[in-house]
This record gives structure tokens, sequence and C-alpha cells, in this order.
């Protein structure tokens, strides 16, 4: 995967400064639960990947249990964009989104932990769970002659010039026509803990994560469809621990 170059630069600054966790002055700095939510970038996804929320709390000193639940619109790696001559803009050969729902649940080991008001707690962490994806309709606006145009999902069969394509249908568009797919995912990542207040968390949370269902995903007819999805990621969260 090509765009794993992107993360991996990213990665290895985070962990070449080991200055900024701090062992010293620890004790002042114990919590037992956390409250986390997360915007997500990943290399399945677009500009925003999709949203994260996890709970956890701990079991030893430096260790958590948590579970959590994302959801994310996963993207072909072929999808490429195109503008209409009206200024809309659309993907040409998508005929479905994927919608995945991922509830899960890990352990949470602290590698460094921070003094207080001060320095970056890291932590390594790994979590597995069931899928749910909801393959729903893509919608286009195609242009049957100058002055009559339809609404309706793309087929490659009936829609092969891109520039009768006047754009893409509303928002969510079909999800009560969607399909369902049914899988499981498993990932791997080590998160970066900043903040200064002791009750509230600002962190990273940098990863890669393999996904499986139990058929192909139709997103892009034409063009090879996957079952296994593979991707890098990382999720900014924000959130409250006592």
């Amino acid at each position: 995967m090509s765009k794993l170059k992107f993360f991996l630069p990213v990665i290895f600054l985070l962990l070449s400064a080991p200055s900024w966790a701090q062992r010293d002055d620890v004790g002042n700095y114990e919590y037992d639960r956390e409250l986390l939510f997360g915007v997500n970038k990943n290399t399945n996804g677009g500009l925003i990947g999709g949203f994260a929320f996890k709970s956890g709390t701990r079991i030893t000193d430096d260790q958590f249990a948590f579970w959590g639940i994302e959801l994310s619109n996963v993207k072909n790696q072929k999808e490429v964009r195109y503008n209409t001559v009206l200024g809309n803009s659309y993907i040409f050969g998508k005929s479905n989104y994927l919608y995945a729902i991922r509830p899960q649940y890990g352990r949470e080991i602290i590698l460094f932990k921070k003094a207080p008001n001060q320095g970056v707690q890291v932590s390594a962490l790994a979590a597995i769970g069931p899928t749910l994806g909801l393959i729903s309709p893509y919608y286009i606006e195609y242009a049957i002659n100058r002055v009559e145009t339809v609404v309706e999902q793309y087929d490659p069969e009936v829609h092969q010039s891109r520039f009768n394509i006047l754009g893409t249908g509303r928002v969510f568009q079909g999800l009560g026509q969607s399909d369902l797919a049914i899988g499981a995912m498993v990932k791997g990542a080590i998160m970066f803990e900043f903040g200064v207040f002791r009750s509230n968390v600002t962190g990273l949370e940098l990863g890669v994560m393999v996904e499986g269902y139990n058929k192909e995903i139709p997103l892009i007819p034409t063009t090879e469809n996957q079952q296994l999805f593979r991707s890098a990621y990382f999720t900014f969260f924000y959130g409250f621990r006592k």
C-alpha cells in the first residue's frame, strides 16, 4: 500500500522523541476511566474517514481494557473524482457506498507515563470486533437528452458517457435500499496522549487495520472489487478521564 508511506514518517518521528514521556512523578497522575471522541483519517477514506468513540477502564497500573465503536465510509482505491460542467463533482464508475460500523473490544498498555501537567503518554493498543457493512446505492443525475434527466444508481451498462453525468444524488439517498455485509476487523496502534489538565485528554492514535467481509463489495463494478480491506490510519481524540 503506497499510502502507508504517508503515515510511517509521522510514526517514526513521534517514536524518536522519548524525552516527551516522563516516568518520574507519575503517582499524582493516576486515573481509572476515560471517555474519548475522535475524528479519523485513513487510506481507504476521504478527507474525513469517519468518527470514533472509545471508553476505557483501568485493569492494572499500566493496562486498560476498552470498548468502542467506529463509523466509517470505505472507498475503493481506484476512485477518481471528476467535475461536471455545472460545477458539481462525482465519481465515475462508482455504483455503491460502503458504510462500516465497527464495534470493538481491546487492550491498551501504557509504555511511557507522563508527569502531571506535562509530557506525552505513549501506549500500545490492539482491538478486535465484528463489522457491519451497509452497501448503499450511489446515485447520479444523468442527462438522457438536452431537456430530460434522471437520478438513479450508476450502472456501467447504461451510463456509459461520463459527460452526461450532471452530479450526484442527495446525501444518504438510497440508504433504505442498502444491502448488508457481515465481517470482522482487527487493528493495532500506538497512542500519543497530550494535555495539560488532568481531567482532559487530547490524543493521536496511529495504526493499521485489516477488515474482511463475507462477500466482495461491488463499489466499482468495472474494476477489481475487494472482500478484504487493509488501511493505515490516524485518529485525533479528545475526551475526559477521572
